[in-house]
């Protein structure tokens, strides 16, 4: 079997190697679909899905080229799913003013079962730190998680992330949240 092109890849002190690859839709539905239906994580919207409903909607974000999915891996065991989008070729990016720089990520974390503490708290920042990385022109990253998402919004808020509007998706009303390049790297400081 071929191994997965690494997208990212950092050591986490005390935690072990936070890797991330490309989504597989077909291989990686298995686990996916284990997390997304579980009511803790209810607010990705899959709840109600099959594991083929799963590889189905992968795939479609797969033939996207604004659009990506990754599966987070911790000393090579799954542990989440990290997506990103270009927010002007997203519906979010119908419901503000999108800004040059701007790019949208969305991050499901379930290590349900593992004694890993404060585990979004190291990889969050990991995966920030990539996205800023990655390409100097991103300025902001967007994220608009469901308004009753509490979990999600104060971790936002810990990580720096501004608060803005409240939209609606259709799908969900969402909390619009915005990091500034500069804020996060002030703070890395």
């Amino acid at each position: 079997m071929e191994e997965p092109l690494i997208a990212f890849a950092e050591k986490l002190p005390g935690l072990g190697e936070l890797t991330m690859v490309p989504l597989d839709p077909a291989a990686h539905a298995p686990v996916v679909h284990g997390w997304v239906t579980k009511e803790r994580n209810r607010f990705w919207g899959m709840g109600g899905h099959s594991v083929a409903d799963v590889e189905e909607i992968y795939g479609y974000v797969d033939s996207l080229e604004s659009h990506h999915a990754y599966l987070l891996l911790l000393d090579d065991g799954p542990i989440g799913i990290f997506q990103t989008y270009e927010p002007s070729l997203d519906p979010v990016g119908e419901c503000y003013d999108v800004q040059p720089g701007d790019f949208g990520s969305h991050l499901l974390i379930d290590a349900e079962g593992h004694d890993l503490p404060h585990l979004t708290s190291a990889v969050f920042p990991a995966l920030l730190r990539h996205l800023f990385a990655a390409d100097p022109a991103r300025a902001r990253i967007i994220a608009e998680p469901d308004v009753r998402n509490d979990r999600m919004i104060s971790r936002l808020r810990r990580e720096g992330f501004t608060l803005g509007p409240e939209i609606d998706l259709g799908h969900k009303r969402a909390q619009l949240a915005f990091l500034d390049r500069a804020r996060f790297e002030a703070s890395e400081r």
